[in-house]
């Protein structure tokens, strides 16, 4: 190896890349509503394409015309749905239903006590599901006065209002 020459490379260097998203991964629904939620403007056209061969003494031509899928239509050329969707995330009010207060659960708990029910006994009283009374119990129900009016019925208790 002394006499040979010095060493050297004869092939290029391989760059791998990722792949650019194809064209049906650019319409999936999930990049389309990312881009929205960040405020890229989102423009989906329908085109058509006409062709037309137009012959003269020696030659032809063709012509191509691309028109829009809601050319001469009465709607907008852009949608405000990326503004609104930016400004329901941008958002901040928590907004919530109301639970069942913590004196209307216990007050629930004490009547059912007192009676000697069981949750399920007492559902099946008011021509409920054993499930309603549970959730009215630990609170994580939305009140509803027609319930609180058959749980008042049946308990024979108020639980609504001043004592």
């Amino acid at each position: 190896m002394a006499g040979i020459g010095p060493l050297t490379q004869d092939w290029e260097p391989v760059v791998i890349r990722k792949k650019a998203p194809s064209a049906a991964a650019k319409k999936d629904e999930k990049v389309v509503n990312a881009a929205r939620r960040a405020g890229a403007e989102i423009e989906s056209i329908k085109k058509w394409f006409f062709l037309v061969k137009i012959e003269g003494n020696k030659n032809s031509i063709f012509c191509k015309w691309e028109f829009a899928a809601n050319a001469g239509t009465n709607r907008a050329a852009s949608s405000s749905t990326s503004l609104n969707t930016r400004k329901l995330d941008e958002e901040t009010e928590n907004l919530s239903h109301d639970r069942v207060p913590t004196e209307l659960k216990k007050a629930i708990m004490q009547a059912r006590m007192d009676k000697k029910l069981t949750q399920a006994q007492l559902a099946q009283l008011i021509n409920e599901k054993p499930l309603i009374i549970q959730e009215y119990e630990s609170g994580k129900a939305i009140p509803n006065q027609q319930i609180i009016g058959k749980l008042e019925r049946a308990l024979g208790a108020k639980l609504r209002g001043k004592k």
